[in-house]
């Protein structure tokens, strides 16, 4: 008895998208409720405040990483883009420079987390930032995550687009979605935590 599950590139009538399109949208939508959650705590506990502190965080450093991540979308779509022409050796480099930039992100976000920790700024000094640690310390995790999917794709993963190149294809479509999903929040942290 065969117990796999075939993998399908058709869409489903019912939807109009493919099993795996639905797949990855049902699971961003459980990391918007995560992150929706996160976001509402953070404005109730600021409205609540007496007071709330102001430019603690390095703007600079922000702004440079909200460049790197926004470059990150547009080289993880181009990844994609050169599969639909056929054209794998592109797809590759682009999908490269995507780990790449995410990497530069996560070292900036290393010196910023340091320069905190170096001058006693630790989450435990006050609820701005263990807000701030949380909600960016998450954000990495799934900018992490990304990396490890991407690194599959370039890496081992790769040998999928010989057998199949429109499974191949769809797949990156869907880490694209999830990549673009990652880059939304920050777009969203960035002004919430840096400049408000």
């Amino acid at each position: 008895m065969d117990m796999n599950i075939p993998y399908t590139v058709e869409e489903r009538p019912d939807t109009g998208l493919t099993n795996g399109k639905l797949g990855i949208w049902l699971f961003l939508a459980s990391e918007v409720m995560l992150f929706g959650a996160l976001f509402s705590t953070y404005i109730i506990l600021r409205m609540g405040a007496p007071e709330w502190p102001h430019g603690e965080l390095n703007v600079v450093l922000g702004t440079i990483n909200t460049i790197i991540l926004i470059g990150s979308s547009m080289t993880m779509v181009m990844a994609w883009a050169s599969l639909k022409m056929h054209d794998f050796g592109k797809h590759r480099l682009y999908l490269i420079a995507t780990v790449v930039l995410s990497l530069v992100f996560l070292v900036n976000k290393y010196f910023e987390y340091a320069a905190h920790f170096a001058s006693g700024e630790l989450p435990s000094k006050s609820t701005f930032l263990a807000i701030y640690f949380t909600l960016t310390g998450l954000h990495g995790l799934h900018i992490l995550g990304g990396i490890i999917v991407m690194l599959y794709f370039i890496g081992p993963g790769a040998s999928l687009y010989k057998r199949n190149p429109e499974q191949f294809t769809n797949r990156i479509e869907y880490t694209g979605l999830y990549w673009h999903f990652v880059d939304l929040v920050w777009i969203f942290l960035f002004p919430v935590l840096y400049l408000l």
